[in-house]
């Protein structure tokens, strides 16, 4: 009698020790300059933030040390695409909100993304592109919620 994988014990199946390497992949062939794949990066994070954002919390979830985030929001704001608002709930703290402008940015980079992601696989089915699309979506949303539980985790005492 065989059971299903559990998360802790994978199938055997090779593809899955490739999974690293093709994400890896994935993020360099984005069809982007570095400084549109950071901007998105962090138009992203800000817009998806299920609270307030702060610089530090942006420099957690892009998993940098926060100078690197302060140049990259630094940018950003320049460039109007992010704000920076008092805390509604710490009026002492400042947190970053995305601008008209920068909810536009982020609309055009997804568009160009699907884009390519329509002549990468201008081979596949639609049901397959549709299929992948689904999951990866799922796999991003899961990835969030786990490296959030992760976070959480480390902070509380042994």
């Amino acid at each position: 009698m065989s059971s299903a994988p559990s998360p802790e014990q994978p199938a055997d199946d090779p593809a899955l020790d490739q999974i690293g390497p093709a994400l890896s992949r994935l993020r360099r062939r984005a069809p982007a300059s570095r400084k549109d794949l950071s901007r998105n990066l962090v138009l992203n994070v800000v817009a998806d933030a299920p609270g307030e954002m702060t610089v530090g919390g942006l420099a957690a979830e892009m998993g940098v040390a926060q100078p690197v985030a302060s140049r990259t929001v630094a940018a950003c704001l320049a460039e109007g695409l992010l704000r920076r608002a008092a805390s509604q709930a710490d009026g002492r703290r400042t947190v970053l909100e995305l601008t008209d402008h920068g909810e536009a940015e982020r609309h055009r980079f997804a568009a160009e993304q699907r884009r390519a992601f329509q002549q990468i696989t201008a081979a596949w089915t639609p049901e397959e592109r549709v299929q992948f699309a689904r999951l990866l979506v799922r796999y991003g949303a899961d990835a969030t919620a786990w490296s959030r539980q992760q976070a959480r985790s480390a902070e509380q005492p042994d």
